[in-house]
């Protein structure tokens, strides 16, 4: 059974920086191969869940536009783990964050996610 937990979120003010962090267990596969792509998303109140970044094959990344520039994501192999660097954080980033599987084929269930809370 895969597990993700993520970790990292708080309250900060607009301007200020949080590293989220997602650990993942219970499975053979490594986060870093060609068939465990890895996003987060982010939920906010009254929202659906969207999409914010994603690290493939090679390191390759993907940002939504909202976040090009300022949010970063990363993983370390050795400890099983996808980090999302966010920096100048706005009001609009409030949300709950989610780690998962970016291919819907290793996709699992949603977890509790973190919150994270920009004031103005």
């Amino acid at each position: 059974q895969v597990q993700l937990v993520e970790s990292g979120g708080g309250l900060v003010q607009a301007g200020g920086a949080l590293r989220l962090s997602c650990v993942v267990s219970g499975t053979d596969l490594s986060i870093n191969s060609s068939v465990n792509s890895m996003g987060w998303y982010r939920q906010a109140p009254g929202k659906e869940r969207e999409f914010v970044a994603s690290i493939k094959s090679a390191d390759s990344t993907n940002y939504a536009d909202s976040v090009k520039g300022r949010f970063t994501i990363s993983r370390d192999a050795a400890k099983n783990t996808v980090y999302l660097q966010m920096n100048n954080l706005k009001p609009e980033d409030t949300a709950v964050y989610y780690c998962n599987f970016f291919s819907l084929r290793a996709r699992v269930g949603w977890g509790q996610g973190t919150q994270v809370t920009v004031s103005s």
